[in-house]
């Protein structure tokens, strides 16, 4: 484990009794984090639009996604990538996230570039695509109508991105796509949303942890020039300078 003190970087990390991660690194060797059933009943409306897709697309995942984590599993993870929910032809249909929507051919594509992956993603769960030191899950883990889920649903899935955040004993960085992701991870890590404002490339120190937000990957971002390419590329740029 890190001996905790002033890092490299100059910024002061938590003493073992603040950081929430200390008990959870206790162990000799890490568990995987808790995932969600594959009929998780906690969200009836997702539960119903789940059930509906079932009954459509009977060969889809059609389930919670789990967290996709690098080899080594979870005590080789330093960077954590929160997006936000699972697209209905994307993870909902594939069960990895960002596999099947364009979401997933900027992100999985940078993090080869930046050596965070290999570069054998081709948008199938058995394409062969490995990640190294990194591991990628949603904020919410089923599709929800209109990829736009409730207060009350991001609310509930936290009880797993919680444990994934202070579980995770070598985690050092989390990337957040969108302010929804963003947000949830903060209240996860129970950091107030004031001290670690959302904006695109943003970077903070909390809870022992970089946060590094960005605008999520989705074709609407791009194709609207909200997110570029060039913006996107320069967050995992960013991050991987700070790890090296």
């Amino acid at each position: 484990m890190r001996a905790r003190g002033r890092s490299r970087h100059g910024r002061r990390k938590l003493s073992a009794a603040t950081d929430p991660r200390t008990e959870a690194a206790a162990s000799s060797q890490t568990a995987a984090p808790p995932q969600p059933d594959h009929d998780c009943p906690l969200c009836p409306r997702l539960v119903d639009f789940r059930e509906v897709w079932r009954a459509k697309e009977p060969d889809w995942h059609n389930a919670p996604v789990r967290t996709f984590m690098p080899l080594g599993g979870p005590d080789a993870v330093q960077l954590l990538i929160v997006g936000l929910a699972p697209g209905v032809r994307g993870a909902n249909r594939t069960g990895r996230p960002f596999t099947g929507d364009y979401a997933g051919d900027l992100l999985y594509a940078t993090l080869a570039k930046y050596g965070f992956a290999n570069d054998r993603f081709a948008a199938r769960p058995d394409d062969g695509l490995e990640l190294h030191r990194t591991a990628v899950m949603n904020a919410v883990r089923c599709v929800p109508p209109e990829n736009k889920p409730l207060p009350v649903e991001i609310n509930t899935c936290r009880q797993f991105l919680t444990p994934t955040l202070t579980g995770l004993r070598n985690l050092r960085v989390v990337v957040t796509l969108g302010r929804i992701a963003h947000d949830s991870t903060l209240r996860a890590l129970g950091v107030k949303l004031k001290d670690a404002p959302f904006r695109h490339d943003g970077r903070h120190d909390v809870a022992g942890l970089r946060i590094a937000s960005s605008y999520h990957c989705s074709r609407y971002n791009t194709n609207t020039g909200v997110l570029t390419t060039e913006m996107f590329e320069r967050v995992f740029a960013g991050v991987a300078e700070y790890l090296d």
